[in-house]
C-alpha cells in the first residue's frame, strides 16, 4: 500500500471534494483495493476487500502526519473508513467506521463553486459521485456557452440522484431543468441543493420511475441537453445490459434540433462499443462530437473499463426551402 501512503504524504490540503488516491484503475500494483477520497473536511478511505487494522494504523499514521502538516492549527483530523468487500457489494451494504474526529451534520461539500449536501457514514452512495466532475464541467461549459440562446437553454437530467448537474446547469444560465429520478430522498437532497446554491426558479422535480413518466417528460421538451447518467445495475429499476436501449430509443423525440445529449455509463464489464454500437444502432441520426475525459486522478490502465462520458449531437433543422418569386 505503499502507493496510496505516498499519495497521502503528497497531497495538498483539500478545499473542493475531490480523490486523492485511485488504486482501483490499477495504475498502482498490489494497491488495487483502496480508494481516498476527500469530502472537506472529511477523508472517506475505502477498501474493496478485508483491511487488517496494522493496515488502517499505517493510513491513519499518514493522514495524522499530513494533515499536521497542511492542516489550521488546532484542527482536528477526521477521517472515516468504509469496506466495501464482494460479499457486501452483492448485497448493497457496506461496512463504516468513523476512525477520528467528527463529521458534520449536516455535512456541505464545494466543487467549482457549487455546494452540496454528503453523506459519508451511510450507504456506499456519499450524495456526490466524484468521478463525474469533469462531466458536469462539461455541462457547465455547454450551457454557458450558449446562454444567448433566444429561448433559454433546457436541460433534461434523467436517473438525477441528488441533482448536481440540474444545479451547475443552472449556475451556467439554463432556463429550465427537469429532474428525474425514482428515489424521493434523493430528490429531496437535490431540492437542498438547489437551496444551498441560492436556486429558487428554473428547476422540476420528478420522483418518478422514468419509464413510465415519459408523458411527463415529453411535454417540457424538446431538450437543448439530454443528460443520461443511470446507475449500471440497480434491481428493479434498471440494468445497462437491457434497459439502455430503451433509452436510447428515445433521445431523438427528446432533443431539440442540434441539441445534445451526454450519455454516461459505470459499468467496467461493459467497454466504450456497448453505447457507440447500439447508439449507431438506435439512434443512427445523432452524431459521436466526443467522450469526455475523466478526472486525470482517475487514471486506468484500460479505459475501457473506466466511467464512459459520451457527447452526441442531434442533426439542425434542414434549411428552409426557398420560396420561388411570385409572377
Amino acid at each position: 500500500m505503499q502507493a496510496l501512503l505516498d499519495a497521502i504524504a503528497a497531497m495538498p490540503l483539500p478545499t473542493d471534494a475531490a480523490r486523492i488516491f485511485h488504486g482501483r484503475g490499477g495504475m498502482h500494483p498490489g494497491c488495487e483495493q483502496w480508494v481516498l477520497d476527500a469530502y472537506p473536511p472529511v477523508f472517506v478511505l475505502t477498501s474493496f476487500a478485508p483491511a487488517t487494522e496494522d493496515a488502517l494504523a499505517a493510513v491513519g499514521a499518514a493522514l495524522q502526519a499530513r494533515w499536521e502538516q497542511v492542516a489550521p492549527p488546532g484542527e482536528p483530523l477526521s477521517w472515516v473508513f468504509q469496506h466495501r468487500g464482494e460479499a457486501l457489494r452483492v448485497e448493497g451494504r457496506s461496512d463504516t467506521r468513523l476512525m477520528a474526529g467528527a463529521v458534520p451534520d449536516p455535512h456541505v461539500v464545494t466543487e467549482a463553486g457549487a455546494r452540496f449536501r454528503v453523506h459519508v457514514l451511510r450507504g456506499q452512495n456519499h450524495g456526490l459521485f466524484l468521478d463525474m466532475a469533469a462531466g458536469r464541467r462539461w455541462a457547465r461549459d455547454f450551457v454557458a456557452a450558449r446562454q444567448g440562446s433566444r429561448y433559454g437553454l433546457k436541460v433534461l437530467n434523467l436517473f438525477a440522484y441528488t441533482c448536481a448537474f440540474s444545479v451547475v446547469a443552472l449556475q451556467a444560465g439554463a432556463k429550465q431543468v427537469v429532474n428525474v429520478d425514482m428515489s424521493h430522498g434523493a430528490i429531496g437532497i437535490g431540492q437542498q441543493n438547489h437551496q444551498l446554491n441560492g436556486i429558487t426558479t428554473g428547476a422540476a422535480f420528478l420522483p418518478h420511475d422514468i419509464f413510465s413518466s415519459w408523458g411527463k417528460i415529453n411535454r417540457s421538451g424538446p431538450y437543448d441537453l439530454v443528460i443520461v447518467d443511470p446507475p449500471s445495475y440497480q434491481k428493479g429499476s434498471f440494468v445497462a445490459t437491457k434497459d439502455y436501449a430503451r433509452l436510447m430509443r428515445r433521445l431523438n423525440d427528446l432533443l431539440a434540433p442540434g441539441g445534445h445529449a451526454l450519455l454516461c455509463l459505470n459499468a467496467p464489464e461493459l467497454g466504450l462499443a456497448f453505447l457507440q454500437d447500439q447508439m449507431r444502432e438506435l439512434a443512427p441520426e445523432l452524431q459521436f462530437v466526443e467522450r469526455v475525459a475523466n478526472p486525470a486522478v482517475f487514471a486506468d490502465v484500460d479505459e475501457h473499463r473506466a466511467l464512459k462520458v459520451l457527447v452526441y449531437r442531434a442533426p439542425d433543422l434542414p434549411p428552409a426551402a426557398a420560396v420561388a418569386p411570385g409572377p
